[in-house]
């Protein structure tokens, strides 16, 4: 058996998140299907972040072992013949044996998008948040300065969690401008479940003092909404 490393991208629209569910459409559903026409007997699936509903993959990256099939340099054209339309495999190497998608992982990164145009628009919906109210920018330059580093995150994930742990390391968090579009980026060690969702909910209604507070591990009722999944990009997956 050889490892073989998946890169995905997908619009996170009409899924139910990545993970399967009975009844549900989700990627990891597609995605099994796919593998299963293309590389018969192929086993270990392991993805580096399971995106919620709605929730987009720029580069998401999977892993698995298979015997048989196509060539790497030929297996995301041929995948690409077995998923859907809003799914697409975009690369695909062997990897070292003891490569795994998931736990080889040293960091991510996730992009949040905001729709500043005082109309909305219809290429942008389900692809960005649009908010025309006014915003303070230098004010969430100053929260997002705030994020990095060693911090408790527990604000920023719901209370029912199966986490143990809500410390986590960023190393990249910024606001920037593009046009009409408010972008936010953030990259850190590992990610808590809605973490950056309620990040950006909490840094488009609150001061950066109080950001600086919340990351103390104070309690989810504390911070901020949780903003909408189809803002929301899975960037890259560093290894």
């Amino acid at each position: 058996m050889s490892v073989v490393k998946l890169t995905l991208e997908y619009d996170g629209t009409g899924f139910a998140g990545w993970a399967a569910q009975p009844g549900q459409r989700t990627v990891e559903g597609e995605v099994r299907a796919a593998l299963n026409e293309v590389f018969p007997g192929w086993v270990g699936l392991a993805v580096a972040g399971r995106t919620d509903a709605g929730v987009h993959a720029l580069a998401q990256v999977t892993s698995f072992s298979r015997a048989s099939g196509p060539p790497a340099e030929r297996a995301a054209v041929a995948l690409n013949g077995a998923l859907p339309s809003d799914v697409a495999a975009v690369t695909a190497e062997d990897a070292h044996p003891d490569f795994n998608a998931r736990f080889s992982a040293r960091a991510r990164s996730y992009l949040y998008r905001i729709w500043r145009r005082p109309t909305s628009s219809p290429f942008e919906h389900r692809r960005s948040l649009w908010l025309p109210r006014p915003l303070d920018e230098d004010a969430l330059a100053e929260s997002a300065a705030a994020l990095l580093g060693e911090h408790d995150f527990r604000a920023f994930t719901p209370t029912e969690t199966q986490h143990h742990a809500f410390v986590r390391v960023v190393e990249r968090a910024e606001w920037r401008r593009d046009g009409q579009v408010l972008e936010f980026r953030i990259r850190a060690d590992s990610f808590l479940r809605h973490m950056v969702r309620t990040l950006v909910g909490t840094m488009l209604e609150a001061e950066p003092a109080e950001i600086e507070r919340l990351l103390e591990g104070r309690p989810r009722e504390e911070a901020g909404s949780t903003a909408p999944p189809w803002g929301l990009y899975l960037e890259e997956v560093h290894y």
